[in-house]
């Protein structure tokens, strides 16, 4: 059993959806979460700068007893995690990818998914998609290049406009699913629902907190804390981390 906290880090606020539902799924555990405020959105930036940013923080999270690391943001677990996998040699990584593979299992017919432009161009995405479609299934990938910055900022009526847009250029393709592929956008979930009407939002943060819990569990890893733990947040812009 292991009492240090579980790290977690995103490009901001939106890997607390991640960290909600690992908090609902290990309630006992301590949490580090470290919101990258400063260098929000990551779905603009090119690898190198994202492997050295995305290494400071976990530099950071180690400094301060991560036992695990969860990387609760997509754009920097197809950038980086592979990298960050072979430097942390002795550490645990839990990535977060779009859940096509839920949408494609749950036998959606018109799946679109949104991600920011890292994601939707990543290898790993295609991936995805190409080992879980079946007959008939369609995928249809938007980019979303500020709308991840606009939900980090609050700044509500960009995120209506940006909703409103992309519901126009899918507006006959009969969608009936959508896959949220960036940690930001399940805050944005009532104004999907606003214009995309009797769809399915889906994203990734039961599995990836399920998952997280099983390799705890299986590295011996999880706390015999019998009542619930500590959570800190630290935010870049505050920090000077």
């Amino acid at each position: 059993m292991n009492n240090n906290c579980i790290g977690i880090f995103d490009s901001g606020y939106g890997g607390l959806t991640i960290l909600e539902k690992l908090k609902e799924v290990m309630p006992n555990e301590n949490y580090l979460y470290y919101a990258d405020s400063k260098n929000c959105p990551y779905g603009d930036k090119d690898v190198d700068d994202l492997i050295n940013i995305t290494t400071n923080i976990v530099e950071y999270l180690i400094k301060n007893n991560a036992k695990i690391i969860v990387i609760a943001c997509n754009t920097a677990t197809v950038k980086c995690m592979k990298y960050l996998r072979e430097k942390y040699k002795n550490i645990n990584f839990i990535g977060t990818v779009p859940a096509i593979k839920v949408a494609l299992d749950n036998n959606y017919q018109n799946t679109l998914v949104m991600a920011t432009p890292g994601t939707i161009k990543s290898e790993r995405t295609f991936e995805l998609i190409n080992d879980n479609i079946r007959k008939n299934q369609k995928i249809y990938l938007e980019a979303c290049p500020t709308l991840a910055e606009a939900i980090e900022n609050k700044k509500w009526d960009n995120v209506d406009n940006i909703i409103y847009e992309i519901y126009n250029k899918y507006i006959d393709k009969n969608i009936d699913s959508i896959v949220l592929g960036c940690t930001h956008y399940p805050f944005a979930t009532k104004y999907i629902n606003k214009y995309f009407k009797d769809i399915i939002c889906i994203d990734g943060s039961l599995g990836v907190s399920n998952y997280t819990k099983k390799v705890l569990s299986d590295n011996n890893l999880l706390t015999d804390r019998n009542y619930k733990g500590n959570i800190k947040i630290i935010n870049s812009n505050d920090s000077g981390e």
